[in-house]
C-alpha cells in the first residue's frame, strides 16, 4: 500500500518532502451560482447586504479582473476542475444526458481533487456538481472526492426544496418537501450543515472542501426568516411564473434574501474555523461560476440590482458581464488584508494555485498560471499573454482578453465571423467597437482564436470546424 501511494504521488509530481512534511494548509473553495460581479457590497452593491463576504474581503484580497471558465454552469466548472480553458476542455456547454444529469467528464481526468487527494488531503464536495451522475465516469467520487453531498444534476438543482439529495451515490429522501416552492428542508441550509460537519470531522487532517452552492440561481426560493429582512423595501411587482419557475409575490426581496442567506453561511464557516483554531491554517476562496441571470428569468431582476455592475451582458454571454466574476481570497497571516488586485486571471488558474499552496506540481498540459505570488506578495507573478473562451451555446461565441483589449464573436453558428473589439481601459462597458481602427490587433486575436480552438465532436463550432 505504501508503494502504491508513493507511485501516485510520483505521477502527480509530489516530492518526498511534500509527501512526508508537516500538516498542509486546509483549502476551502466556495462557488456561488450565477452571482454577478456587482452583487456583493465590496464590489459596489447597495441594495443587497453581504457583511460576511465584505469582511472576508477586508481581511484578505479582492480581485477585480478575475474570470469564470465560461458563460454557463457546466463548462465553467469543467475549466475550474481541470485547469484547461474552454478551447481545450472536455465540457464546453451545458449538455443533458438521459435519464438524468449532464455530460460526464472522462474517467482519467486529472482534477484538483485527484491531485490533492494524492497528497493526503481529505476531499469533500458539497453542493452542485454538474459534471456527471454517480453512475457515470464523471461521478465526483471517481474524480478524486472522498465525500459528496448535494445535486449531481443541474436541472435537479433548479429547486431549492427538492424531494431528495444525494450522498455518496445514495439517495437521501427529504421528508416534508413536496418539490414545490416551500418545504421543511432548504437545500442551502443542508449544504451549510454538511460543510460545517465536514470541517469538524476532519479538523486534525489537511482537507480540501469544494463548496459549489446553488444560491442565487433561480428558482426564487428562500425561508421566511431571510425573506422578512427585505420584504416591503421596494416596489416589488409579483412574478407570475413561467419557463418552469413558480410564481413569487416578492421576487426582488427573495433574490436579495437568497444572497444574504448565503453570506450568513460564509460567516458561520469562518467562525467555525476560528473556534477550531484552524483559521490561520486555512485559505478560503470565494467566487461565482458565471455572470448573473438574464433579466426576468425566474423572476430575477438583474437590472434593478445592477448585478453585472457596469459590465455588458449577463449569463450566457462572453461579454464582460457574463464572465467577469468576483473573487476573494482570505488566509490570515499569509495574505495581507485589505488589498485589491487587478491581476488578470481565470478559473484555469485555480488548479495550479491550489497545487502551489498544497505542495504539488500542476500538470504540464493545463492553461492556468499560479496566482500564489499575487496572493502572498512573494516572487514574480507570471501573467497570461491572453485569456481565451469559446462557447457553442447562445448562437456560438468566441472571446479573447489580450491586455486591455477584449474581442468577441457572436452568432457563429450562422457563419458570422466578424470580430468586435473593445478597449476595456477606456470602455469597460464594451459599448464602442474599435475593430476598424486596429486591424493589427484584430489579426493577432484572430490567430489566437484559430490556435486555441481544439475541435470537439460533442461541442462543435459550425463556423470553425
Amino acid at each position: 500500500m505504501r508503494f502504491i501511494l508513493f507511485a501516485v504521488a510520483f505521477l502527480v509530481g509530489i516530492t518526498p518532502a511534500h509527501a512526508t512534511g508537516g500538516k498542509k494548509p486546509n483549502i476551502i473553495y466556495i462557488l456561488a451560482d450565477d452571482l454577478g460581479y456587482g452583487e456583493l457590497g465590496c464590489y459596489g452593491q447597495k441594495k443587497i447586504k453581504t457583511p460576511q463576504l465584505d469582511k472576508l474581503a477586508a481581511n484578505g484580497l479582492r480581485f477585480t479582473q478575475h474570470y469564470a471558465g465560461n458563460a454557463v454552469c457546466a463548462p465553467s466548472r469543467c475549466v475550474l476542475m481541470t485547469g484547461k480553458h474552454s478551447g481545450h476542455a472536455q465540457i464546453r456547454n451545458n449538455f443533458e444526458t438521459k435519464p438524468d444529469g449532464q455530460q460526464p467528464i472522462a474517467e482519467n481526468t486529472v482534477t484538483i481533487a485527484r491531485l490533492l487527494k494524492a497528497l493526503g488531503y481529505v476531499t469533500g464536495m458539497i453542493g452542485k456538481w454538474g459534471l456527471g451522475m454517480h453512475t457515470s465516469t464523471g461521478d465526483p467520487q471517481r474524480q478524486g472526492f472522498d465525500h459528496f453531498f448535494g445535486y449531481y444534476c443541474q436541472r435537479h438543482a433548479h429547486n431549492h426544496y427538492p424531494t431528495f439529495l444525494w450522498r455518496n451515490g445514495q439517495k437521501v429522501p427529504l421528508e416534508g418537501n413536496s418539490g414545490k416552492a416551500t418545504g421543511k428542508h432548504h437545500s442551502h441550509d443542508l449544504f451549510e450543515k454538511e460543510a460545517l460537519d465536514f470541517i469538524r470531522n476532519n479538523k486534525d487532517k489537511p482537507f480540501f472542501l469544494y463548496l459549489p452552492l446553488t444560491i442565487p440561481h433561480v428558482a426564487l426560493q428562500v425561508p421566511d426568516d431571510s425573506l422578512a429582512e427585505y420584504k416591503g423595501l421596494w416596489n416589488d411587482p409579483p412574478y407570475k411564473g413561467g419557463k418552469g419557475y413558480q410564481p413569487h409575490d416578492h421576487p426582488r426581496a427573495a433574490y436579495a434574501a437568497m444572497v444574504t442567506r448565503m453570506d450568513r453561511t460564509i460567516g458561520r464557516l469562518v467562525q467555525l474555523l476560528r473556534e477550531l483554531n484552524l483559521e490561520e491554517d486555512t485559505i478560503v476562496v470565494f467566487s461565482s461560476d458565471n455572470g448573473p441571470t438574464h433579466e426576468g428569468v425566474g423572476g430575477s431582476d438583474s437590472v434593478f440590482f445592477r448585478s453585472a455592475w457596469l459590465l455588458r451582458g449577463f449569463k450566457g454571454s462572453l461579454f464582460e458581464g457574463g464572465v467577469r466574476v468576483p473573487m476573494i481570497a482570505c488566509w490570515p497571516r499569509r495574505i495581507r488584508p485589505g488589498r485589491t488586485s487587478d491581476h488578470i486571471s481565470g478559473f484555469q488558474d485555480v488548479m495550479p494555485t491550489l497545487c502551489d499552496i498544497a505542495g504539488a506540481k500542476a500538470p504540464k498540459d493545463i492553461d492556468g498560471i499560479s496566482m500564489l505570488p499575487t496572493l502572498l506578495e512573494k516572487g514574480e507573478q507570471k501573467k497570461h499573454e491572453f485569456l481565451y473562451w469559446e462557447f457553442p451555446g447562445y448562437g456560438g461565441q468566441q472571446a479573447v482578453r489580450l491586455g486591455d483589449w477584449k474581442a468577441i464573436r457572436q452568432s457563429m453558428h450562422k457563419g458570422n465571423m466578424k470580430l468586435q473589439l473593445y478597449d476595456l481601459a477606456k470602455d469597460i462597458g464594451e459599448t464602442k467597437d474599435v475593430s476598424a481602427d486596429h486591424p493589427e490587433i484584430v489579426a493577432r486575436i484572430e490567430r489566437i482564436m484559430r490556435e486555441q480552438h481544439v475541435p470537439s465532436k460533442l461541442f462543435p463550432f459550425k463556423a470553425i470546424d
